[in-house]
Order: C-alpha cells, then structure tokens, then sequence
C-alpha cells in the first residue's frame, strides 16, 4: 500500500479540521490521525493506529451529531484497505 491510496482519506480528514463548529480537543485528534497516516511506518501499523484514534473520536460526546457518520465512514474505508 502507497501513501497515494491515503490521500483521499488525509483530504476528508483535513476538511473536518477547517469546520469551525468542531471543538479543538477533536480537531487536535484528527490532526494526529493525519500525521500517522503521512508517517513512515508500516501500513498496518499506522492504519490500525488511525483507526483507533477515529473510534475514540467517534465516541467522544463532543463531537457533533452530524459529523459522527462522516467519522464513520472514514473507519469504514480504512478498515476496508
């Protein structure tokens, strides 16, 4: 797996950080969701790693009711790669 397959999903990760109704303490997850899937580790490694921060994040009682299911869906691509 390339970095290049993670691109779509770093793009809708980083459209969630520019929504300003987002709370910091989500937008600071995501961003670190967003620097494993840019690193150098081993795919499986930094997939898995970001697929448990976005279940924290889907479960966090900040998060706006209309952003969960993007969350969502995001798990459910990486899951599937």
């Amino acid at each position: 797996m390339s970095n290049e397959e993670l691109i779509p999903i770093i793009e809708s990760m980083q459209e969630f950080c520019e929504d300003n109704s987002l709370p910091k303490n989500i937008k600071f997850k995501i961003n670190e969701v967003i620097a494993e899937l840019k690193s150098d580790k081993e795919a499986s490694i930094k997939i898995n790693k970001a697929l448990q921060e976005l279940e924290e994040i889907s479960d966090d009682t900040n998060l706006p009711q209309y952003t969960r299911p993007q969350v969502w869906n995001l798990i459910s691509i990486l899951e599937s790669i």
